[in-house]
């Protein structure tokens, strides 16, 4: 602890969690280090295994799943938190956490959900809403309470990573996190920003790696792209006709390594600014004090762009966005028609008389599915000669 700065977040002095626990472990782990275990232990955790990052997760057991990609963002985090004298452990714990919500199909899974919503009149589904609501309700295990009861820094990082909340999701969080005021108008730790760029950076670069070993992306467009093409010249030069495999890896290696440095380099001389002072200066500031520096951004803007339309809209994702897109809308439109279900006798009153509080039952049950629950639900459902 006495190599922390003074603006990250002091591990020995938590602002606290919603329901006061007895030390169960004889004061050897640090508060943020309990919410580390209690997010890897968690349900919601281990269903990442099989929930898409890119590619659906019975494609191919090789590419990354939302599970691989937290731990990705978990590593980074920590190496960056270390080399900036932050909290080491909150960081991890932030980027471990920060896809929990994410539904079936990744973000094609998100849109149609979105879109059945939309059909009731209601607002999107917010994958960072729902990881909020995992980690305070959903999940159901401990004797005392609902949720993890994590404290109010681990909190904070999950709701803020990407930058203040306004607007209906502030008071959709606020709701969920009452009793905490999670100052939800200000930009989050040093930390939690840490875990966000983190985030980037790995799926920036991990994308490009499993688009190539899937054979929808080629070296020769990546040779466009101002970042990919740095890495490419430099491998090249370095180790001539180094078989595909080994080039798309080192592709990605070289990248993350290029986009680490700038953060640190960047985010230091932001920090500067900050030496002597504490954490609630680092959240009243006007702009994230971790961040890329603005050349580096744009090739980041430009590889995003890049991806967007040669990976994540490449003809054989988009096959399969159709059919995950359909096997989500049926789901939904079953369950809204059929509270029986999912629900026992006892809750179905409530759920028939108010549509707003049925979709939201319908909306976390799929949700908390992984995408081969949700295939294996829809058989057993739609398929006549599935048999349950």
């Amino acid at each position: 602890m006495s190599t922390l700065a003074s603006y990250a977040i002091n591990p020995t002095k938590t602002r606290g969690r919603a329901h006061l626990e007895p030390g169960s472990d004889g004061g050897e782990r640090l508060p943020h280090q309990r919410d580390r275990d209690r997010i890897i232990h968690s349900r919601a955790f281990r269903k990442l295994l099989y929930k898409t990052q890119v590619f659906v997760s019975d494609e191919n057991d090789t590419l990354r799943t939302r599970l691989t990609h937290s731990m990705e963002v978990a590593q980074i985090t920590r190496d960056m938190c270390r080399a900036l004298s932050l909290n080491e452990d909150l960081g991890e714990t932030v980027a471990l956490a920060h896809d929990l919500g994410h539904s079936p199909f990744g973000h094609a899974g998100e849109d149609a959900l979105s879109d059945c919503l939309h059909q009731r009149g209601l607002p999107s589904f917010n994958h960072n809403l729902h990881t909020a609501k995992i980690v305070t309700v959903l999940e159901r295990r401990y004797a005392a309470y609902d949720g993890l009861n994590l404290c109010w820094e681990t909190l904070e990082g999950i709701a803020k990573h990407n930058g203040p909340v306004h607007g209906d999701l502030a008071a959709d969080m606020e709701r969920l996190f009452a009793g905490f005021d999670l100052e939800l108008h200000t930009h989050a730790s040093a930390e939690a920003q840490v875990a966000a760029l983190s985030d980037d950076i790995a799926y920036n670069t991990h994308d490009v790696d499993d688009g190539l070993r899937a054979g929808l992306l080629d070296f020769a467009a990546l040779a466009d792209v101002a970042l990919p093409a740095r890495a490419l010249r430099d491998i090249d030069a370095t180790f001539p006709g180094l078989p595909a495999d080994k080039r798309a890896f080192e592709v990605a290696r070289r990248m993350i390594s290029e986009l680490i440095g700038d953060v640190l380099s960047n985010s230091r001389g932001l920090l500067a600014a900050f030496a002597g002072r504490g954490p609630e200066d680092i959240r009243a500031h006007e702009t994230h004090v971790i961040a890329f520096s603005p050349a580096m951004y744009e090739d980041l803007q430009e590889l995003r762009a890049f991806l967007f339309t040669n990976l994540y809209r490449h003809p054989q994702v988009n096959r399969r966005r159709h059919k995950t897109t359909k096997i989500i809308r049926d789901l939904f439109d079953l369950y809204d028609a059929r509270p029986d279900l999912l629900l026992s006798e006892k809750g179905m009153a409530e759920a028939m008389d108010d549509p707003v509080v049925r979709a939201g039952i319908v909306t976390d049950t799929i949700a908390s599915m992984t995408d081969k629950s949700a295939i294996e639900e829809h058989r057993r459902q739609f398929d006549l000669y599935a048999i349950d």
